[in-house]
């Protein structure tokens, strides 16, 4: 079992990766200039992130893309492993899409793991109204680990 400076130490060496020039990810990478800028954490097992879709993320009028709400929901399951120093890739999803997300509605997003394997990670994820606490989007999804070379 690592100390609390061995753990403090991994923490600030993964935030450190995370927010690396290098990373290009669309959803959370500070490195995008067109990416949608999530910040997310780990908290008591569940990882947490927040975004407020603007008029460039419609899809309908004044309505969120789909696409989007997915990139999302995948987006809050990998940070759950990613977070914890493990990269890893999306197997298999599926999403269900309970209502519209308006344009300009901030949301809460998280991703929990449901059960875990050697290489593959069951995960949920859901986008949550900040201010009513509606779903907007529910997703389950199998991630892999890649094998360390």
């Amino acid at each position: 079992m690592e100390d609390g400076t061995q753990s403090a130490e991994n923490t600030r060496g993964r935030e450190s990766l995370l927010q690396s020039q290098g990373n290009q990810c669309f959803v959370c990478g500070p490195g995008n200039p067109n990416g949608l800028g999530v910040t997310f954490t780990l908290d008591d097992g569940v990882c947490r992130g927040a975004f407020t879709p603007g008029a460039v993320h419609m899809g309908y009028d004044k309505v969120t893309h789909g696409g989007i709400v997915f990139s999302l929901l995948d987006d809050v399951m990998a940070n759950w492993l990613w977070l914890q120093g493990e990269q890893c890739f999306t197997a298999r999803a599926e999403i269900r899409y309970r209502n519209q997300l308006p344009v300009g509605r901030p949301v809460l997003l998280e991703g929990r793991c449901l059960k875990r394997k050697t290489r593959l990670a069951q995960m949920e994820g859901c986008v949550i109204d900040a201010e009513d606490g509606r779903v907007y989007a529910e997703a389950s999804a199998a991630f892999m680990i890649p094998v360390a070379k």
